[in-house]
């Protein structure tokens, strides 16, 4: 299976904010969306970086609730990993394994069309081994 049909089964819908947009209103979003993280576009929707949990945990951590009120330019993953529609599952897992993160945003030809988080993939995964030990199931049953 690959990102294009992971992403028409679960939507294209992403969650994103721009620069000037304060880490408490990136926490208010993502709190009432109960999402993880938050794609960072410019003015053209380019992704230019994001802001997950992690990212406002230490931002806080580091400098104290008062960071709240700043843009989230200041503390945004700036280095973002990215792929594309025909990536396959497998290798958006060893992605976010190496790199350590939860959350890969698709694009393609430039535009931000979609985003993939670990549970996406992690829920793609058990459905899989599920099919498949109810096949073998059914093998040993009729064989």
């Amino acid at each position: 299976m690959n990102v294009a049909t992971l992403l028409k089964a679960k939507g294209r819908a992403v969650a994103t904010a721009h620069a000037s947009t304060t880490l408490l209103e990136i926490s208010v979003a993502l709190s009432e969306r109960r999402i993880g993280a938050m794609v960072i576009v410019d003015d053209q929707g380019g992704v230019i970086g994001i802001v997950s949990e992690r990212d406002l945990v230490r931002a806080i951590a580091s400098s104290g609730q008062h960071v709240l009120s700043r843009p989230a330019s200041e503390f945004m993953t700036r280095d973002v990993t990215i792929c594309s529609l025909e990536r396959t599952i497998e290798e958006l897992m060893e992605m976010m394994t190496k790199g350590r993160f939860r959350h890969l945003p698709v694009v393609e030809n430039g535009n931000l069309v979609g985003i993939i988080s670990i549970g996406d993939v992690v829920k793609h995964h058990i459905a899989e081994v599920e099919m498949e030990v109810s096949a073998m199931r059914d093998y040993l049953a009729t064989g």
